[in-house]
């Protein structure tokens, strides 16, 4: 029997990852996108000749309906979002018909279309939020701190009750801070990694953040996938929290990115107050034992590769841009 997997969100970090690992495991792709989608296809652009779209949207049911019943998948990865936390301050009721109200929409369609199909949720570790305690596990209890979170505790909690109600095979991935060279240049990583690059290549002189106590638990986004994908094979669905169990300040990732290039990051960064949010999470870090104890996964890419990465990826592309401006 052909595997066959609908991905939403699939121009996004972590779409792009999981269809490039789909496809190496003899799986047909089918990506998800908006007609209206202003998104860059960039992340995919080596991998469209290999994928089937479809024109969709969570926003419109019958769209999801439409997609389930010409393709016919035999798993789900909803990974489309409005996923810029900050973002979610500006839009918060476009941020909960999409991250949340979204996720109602396509697990009814499996519902009426294919109760087999699996299907798995991103959750995030937002939803944590003010947390009740460290580390963060299955069973702790969530306090959202911003409309992304809040949304984001939705899409959970209606993944776990279609399951309970439908018997449908619908895990959530409780997945941490996860990053890549393909992260999107508003997320302060790349926005960090990006502002090195550039102040190496004497492009820019300063790099302007906002707090840089935060704490996160930060992996690789080509790391995390493969758990995606592994909580679908289990027999039985769940949820699980995906995390490298170590955490470290914003501080802690400027210090190695300026490293990677040879400068002082004190030298650089100027914090600014705009870049604060209006509720700050301020330590996240998971416990991620029941993920290495039934799915057998880790991760592989440690926090300092993760930054080298980062910055080298992003000193090769400005370089590129100067050799062959467009």
């Amino acid at each position: 029997m052909t595997r066959r997997a609908l991905i939403t969100g699939i121009t996004g970090q972590d779409g792009s990852y999981l269809a490039e690992l789909l496809l190496d495991k003899g799986y047909e792709v089918v990506g998800m996108v908006r007609r209206s989608s202003t998104e860059n296809d960039q992340r995919i652009a080596h991998l469209v000749d290999r994928i089937d779209f479809h024109s969709g949207d969570l926003l419109d049911q019958l769209s999801l309906v439409e997609a389930l019943r010409a393709h016919q998948p035999t798993e789900i990865y909803n990974l489309a979002a409005q996923s810029f936390v900050q973002a979610s301050f500006g839009q918060p009721v476009l941020t909960g018909e999409t991250t949340g109200l979204g996720v109602t929409r396509l697990l009814d369609a499996i519902r009426l279309v294919d109760d087999g199909i699996r299907f798995y949720q991103a959750s995030s570790s937002e939803m944590f939020g003010k947390v009740r305690e460290v580390p963060q596990t299955e069973t702790t209890p969530f306090h959202p701190r911003s409309p992304y979170g809040v949304a984001k505790a939705y899409g959970h909690w209606i993944t776990v009750n279609y399951r309970e109600s439908y018997g449908l095979h619908a895990s959530s991935g409780m997945l941490f801070n996860h990053e890549s060279p393909r992260r999107g240049l508003e997320f302060v990583t790349r926005k960090i990694s990006h502002g090195v690059a550039r102040i190496a290549l004497g492009r820019a002189t300063e790099l302007r953040l906002g707090n840089l106590d935060a704490k996160r638990d930060w992996g690789f986004a080509g790391d995390y996938v493969e758990a995606m994908w592994r909580m679908l094979q289990q027999n039985d669905p769940g949820d699980y929290v995906v995390c490298t169990g170590e955490t470290h300040t914003v501080r802690e990732f400027c210090q190695v990115a300026f490293s990677r290039v040879g400068l002082n990051w004190e030298e650089h960064v100027v914090v600014d107050q705009r870049y604060y949010r209006p509720a700050e999470v301020d330590l996240l870090v998971g416990d991620g034992s029941l993920a290495a104890q039934r799915l057998d996964w880790r991760p592989t890419v440690s926090f300092a590769q993760l930054v080298e990465m980062m910055v080298d990826a992003d000193v090769a592309l400005l370089e590129g841009q100067q050799r062959n401006p467009s």
